[in-house]
C-alpha cells in the first residue's frame, strides 16, 4: 500500500510553476511586420503560457502558443517559431540571452534550452562562461503546445523566455529583423531591434524592446544564495554564543 502510495506523493512535492503571457503581443515592440510567405499569424508566435515540473528524468516544460502552426510543413509538426529559455543560475551567470540582441536583469543564466523544429538542443554553461552541450531534449506535440522533457536537474527556477520567428534558409533557424520590406522578411523598425517577436514578461514590462533588457520569470530570488546568507547569519549567532559562555566561565565573579 505505501509503495503505491509514494509515487503520488512525490508527484505533488515535485517542483511545479505556470508562468503566463498576455495573448496577441507577438510583434515585438508593436510595430514588427511577420513574414507572409510562407504566411505566419501572430497566434503561431503568441507565447502563452509554461508549464514547468520535475520528473525522475529532470525537467519537463510545456509550453503553449496561441496557435501551433506549421508553415514550413516540418516533420516535428511545428515550424512557426523558435523558443529560448534561458534558466537563472544558482550564482552568476550570463548576462547576454545568445545572440539574440537581449540582456538579463535579475541575474544570470546557467542552462539554455532551445526548442526548434530544426532540432532541440539544452547547454550548461560553466564557470568559465563555456557552454557545453547536455543530453538533447525530447519534443511531443500536443494541440497548441509542445511538452519539452530535458536533462535539466528538477528544481525551481528563474526563466527568460522569448520566442523568434523559425526559417530553415539560415545559419540556426532563426530569422533576425531587418529594416528591408519583403514576403520573406521580419521588417521592424530599426536595424538594431531585439531578434524575439515574444518575450514573457510580467505585466507592464516593456524594456525588452526599450531598453533592450528582460527580467526573468518565475522564482526569480536567489535562494542558495539566501541560504548562504541564512546559514552565514546563523554561524555568526553561534559563534557569539560561545563567545559568551567562555567569557563567563573565565570570569566567574561577573553577574549580568
Amino acid at each position: 500500500m505505501a509503495a503505491s502510495i509514494l509515487p503520488g506523493v512525490l508527484a505533488l512535492l515535485a517542483p511545479q510553476t505556470r508562468l503566463t503571457d498576455p495573448a496577441a503581443d507577438a510583434r515585438g515592440d508593436g510595430g514588427y511586420v511577420l513574414p507572409t510567405r510562407p504566411a505566419f499569424t501572430q497566434d503561431m508566435l503568441d507565447l502563452r503560457a509554461l508549464d514547468t515540473r520535475g520528473t525522475p528524468q529532470g525537467m519537463q516544460f510545456t509550453v503553449t502558443y496561441g496557435q501551433l502552426g506549421n508553415p514550413w510543413n516540418s516533420p516535428a509538426g511545428f515550424s512557426a517559431g523558435v523558443t529560448d529559455i534561458f534558466v537563472k543560475g544558482a550564482l552568476g551567470g550570463q548576462a547576454t540571452l545568445g545572440d539574440l540582441g537581449l540582456r538579463t536583469s535579475g541575474g544570470g543564466w546557467q542552462y539554455h534550452l532551445r526548442v526548434s523544429p530544426g532540432g532541440s538542443t539544452l547547454t550548461e554553461v560553466d564557470a568559465r562562461g563555456q557552454e557545453r552541450p547536455l543530453a538533447a531534449p525530447t519534443v511531443q506535440v500536443s494541440g497548441s503546445s509542445l511538452i519539452v522533457q530535458t536533462a535539466l536537474p528538477e528544481g525551481r527556477y528563474g526563466y527568460w523566455v522569448t520566442n523568434s520567428v523559425y526559417s530553415p534558409l539560415t545559419r540556426d533557424g532563426v530569422l533576425r529583423p531587418t529594416t528591408t520590406p519583403g514576403p520573406t522578411a521580419l521588417q521592424a523598425g530599426r536595424a538594431d531591434a531585439p531578434v524575439p517577436v515574444d518575450v514573457m514578461a510580467t505585466p507592464g514590462d516593456t524594456q525588452a524592446y526599450t531598453r533592450g533588457t528582460l527580467g526573468p520569470v518565475g522564482e526569480t530570488r536567489d535562494l542558495v544564495g539566501i541560504g548562504l546568507l541564512a546559514l552565514g547569519g546563523v554561524g555568526l549567532l553561534i559563534t557569539v554564543i560561545a563567545t559568551v559562555f567562555v567569557w563567563r566561565r573565565l570570569n566567574p565573579r561577573v553577574r549580568p
